[in-house]
């Protein structure tokens, strides 16, 4: 796959940090971009190995090994390197709902993985995926795809976070009709909440929300299931309901000293904290809450 002699006549190179005295300024994503001749070149590094272990995605010692969803990494790599990028973004696709938010957040196993890794840095996986979605975003490559029939069938999902978004994604190509409840103000859950901006912009979430809206999923915020929306309700208005919900009840650590002031649970200050970004994004623009 790509250039078998890549990885002897390249380096590892990932693209540069905002410098540290911009990012304090804002909350802005501080991953640059590379430029597309120099990702060629990191996508050219990905050996024609025998035994790719990369997109096995593995279960070792209770630790993933390689890509958990099986992303066809050694050929997408392999259509960079020829500049193949529509093909390139078409087999992303087949595996992977939302490379823009694992391109951005995923922790890499599959760089861990690497068989190159054994001797010399691994392939820069993740950026090559990252870049490669985002610039299906940047040609106009990726616009809403309703499917061409549906089955009449109606189908609830609880929960917004990454499961319900994937669930909704799946189910809607196959045509059902399909409705996400989410108990918090914004579709996202872990992606809006969970994750701070610098990570993943929350632009980037709203864009992909709605592509799915304009695809035809239906997304209901502010509803909690079994609080202010009966169970029996939605089981009776859907033919299926599907339960994403997050594991939002947070982990105690009972040691001296966790009762001072300023000591909160993670998600508790990155729910606020998010929450408060957005208030003011908003306000700058001009938009309500």
């Amino acid at each position: 796959m790509a250039k078998p002699t890549g990885f002897m006549e390249y380096q590892r190179e990932l693209p540069a940090d905002r410098p540290p005295q911009e990012r304090i300024k804002d909350w802005q994503e501080f991953h640059l971009q590379f430029p597309e001749d120099k990702l060629v070149a990191q996508a050219a590094r990905c050996m024609d190995c025998g035994i790719p272990f990369c997109h096995t995605g593995g279960i070792l010692n209770g630790m993933a090994s390689g890509c958990p969803i099986n992303n066809l990494i050694p050929e997408w790599n392999d259509l960079v390197y020829r500049g193949q990028w529509r093909q390139a973004l078409d087999r992303l696709l087949k595996t992977n709902n939302f490379p823009e938010f694992t391109g951005r957040v995923c922790p890499a196993p599959c760089e861990a993985s690497c068989t190159l890794g054994i001797n010399d840095p691994s392939v820069t996986i993740k950026n090559i995926e990252n870049t490669i979605i985002e610039k299906g975003f940047a040609e106009g490559w990726i616009v809403p795809t309703p499917p061409a029939v549906r089955t009449g069938k109606k189908v609830a999902i609880v929960g917004s976070g990454p499961a319900g978004l994937a669930c909704a994604d799946q189910l809607n190509k196959a045509g059902h009709l399909v409705t996400v409840f989410e108990r918090a103000d914004r579709i996202g859950g872990l992606l809006i909440y969970g994750i701070p901006n610098m990570k993943l912009d929350k632009k980037i979430v709203q864009r992909r929300v709605d592509l799915m809206i304009a695809e035809g999923i239906t997304f209901v915020t502010n509803t909690e299931v079994g609080k202010n929306y009966p169970a029996e309700k939605l089981l009776s208005e859907f033919d299926a309901v599907v339960l994403c919900g997050g594991a939002t009840k947070p982990r105690d650590l009972p040691v001296e000293g966790r009762v001072l002031k300023g000591v909160h649970f993670a998600m508790e200050f990155l729910h606020g904290n998010t929450q408060n970004l957005l208030k003011q994004q908003n306000h700058r623009n001009g938009q309500s809450d």
